[in-house]
């Protein structure tokens, strides 16, 4: 199930291992590049369906089929999946799991049990407790939605009037946000593979500008595979294949991300129990060859038929992003023509260029200049989305 365009690796693999699958998505995808040469069948749903309705919608697919795995493609549907697993009795995460990879609250309640050090955080529930926090961890904080994904609706406190105001806005929604201390520094994402409750293939990239910043200031995104062996990665993935297990998963794909502060130390910042959004897939496959997407559905089907799993083995390269949104609709990059161009994005409204090379140094000069000349070349600023765009 998705509700976004996306996943098509993933569906390919499952059918390359003899599986038979079905996609339901929604009508407006239905010209989307889905793989209908190795789909059983897409059944389309209108948007804004309610729990009910969904289950009900699949259900009744089940009268004529016995589903084996229920996947959510998409982190927007994980808890709708869940729910369908429980319902229907079929093995996969629950809802009780499922929030600790979906709710931003939880997920730092779950982190700090697993020993990860996270910034001082607190639900937006009692006022006296809230008035508490602000009297003792000093500001600024970011007051951050529980269960979006992304930067989307997150903003950032300075001081405790500000806070009451964005409360009297968000009225009854306002228990569905928590309030955390703001912390600077580098902002880095672990993208690994967990097997049977051990982590057993990570990378470790860093962003250029943190997504927050680009989220709500516009600017371009990058990020970019760091050198392996360097303290950095080393201790990120340290870090992660102890979280990771902790946090309840037994098997799948996980984009985290930590930011290390001015004091060198690391923070957890969230976690997803999916493939990374915004290209971070690509770049993997290109510094490593592991294709996130396809590892996922081995390890779905080798559970499913009791074979253990291994990840292939993994190139030693460096490779990067650089994306933003356009003024243009189709926006041309054959001005740049570096030989170390591997993949050119094909997105409406995008610009966007992965690299790849030996030298994590020259990814890192290419993307920094590229980063710069993109702004001055296609960068176009919107407001911040409401909602994923992908």
């Amino acid at each position: 199930m998705t509700t976004y365009e996306k996943g098509q690796s993933f569906m390919r693999q499952c059918a390359a291992m003899g599986c038979r699958v079905l996609l339901l998505t929604l009508n407006k995808h239905r010209n989307a590049d889905w793989p209908h040469d190795i789909l059983e069948e897409v059944v389309y749903m209108p948007e804004g369906l309610t729990l009910e309705q969904v289950t009900n919608t699949v259900t009744y697919l089940t009268r004529s089929r016995r589903f084996q795995r229920l996947v959510a493609l998409d982190e927007f549907d994980m808890e709708t999946i869940a729910h369908l697993r429980e319902h229907m009795h079929i093995p996969g995460m629950g809802l009780t799991t499922t929030s600790h990879f979906r709710d931003k609250l939880v997920m730092r309640f779950e982190a700090q049990r697993a020993g990860a050090l996270a910034p001082e955080f607190t639900p937006v529930l009692n006022y006296d407790d809230l008035r508490s926090y602000m009297a003792s961890v000093p500001g600024p904080w970011v007051l951050k939605p529980r269960a979006e994904a992304s930067a989307i609706g997150i903003h950032k406190i300075y001081e405790p009037e500000q806070l009451w105001r964005s409360l009297d806005e968000l009225g009854d929604l306002q228990s569905s946000y928590l309030l955390e201390r703001f912390v600077s520094g580098d902002i880095f994402h672990v993208d690994a593979i967990t097997s049977e409750r051990q982590v057993v293939f990570a990378v470790v990239s860093q962003y250029g500008k943190p997504p927050m910043q680009v989220m709500h200031e516009g600017g371009v995104f990058t990020t970019r595979v760091i050198d392996r062996n360097s303290i950095d990665a080393v201790e990120l993935i340290a870090i992660n294949a102890q979280l990771i297990p902790a946090m309840g998963l037994v098997r799948g794909v996980t984009h985290a991300e930590y930011i290390r502060g001015a004091d060198g130390r690391y923070y957890f910042l969230e976690v997803a129990a999916r493939v990374g959004g915004a290209f971070i897939a690509d770049v993997v496959i290109q510094a490593t060859g592991v294709d996130l997407w396809a590892e996922w559905a081995r390890l779905e089907i080798n559970a499913l038929r009791g074979i253990s799993y291994a990840p292939p083995p993994a190139r030693d390269e460096h490779a990067g992003s650089v994306l933003c949104l356009a003024k243009t609709t189709e926006p041309d990059t054959s001005m740049f023509d570096a030989p170390e161009i591997v993949y050119r994005m094909k997105k409406h409204h995008h610009a966007g260029l992965i690299v790849r090379s030996k030298d994590a140094e020259r990814v890192r000069l290419l993307l920094e200049d590229y980063a710069e000349r993109f702004a001055r070349q296609y960068l176009a600023v919107a407001p911040p989305p409401l909602k994923p765009t992908a």
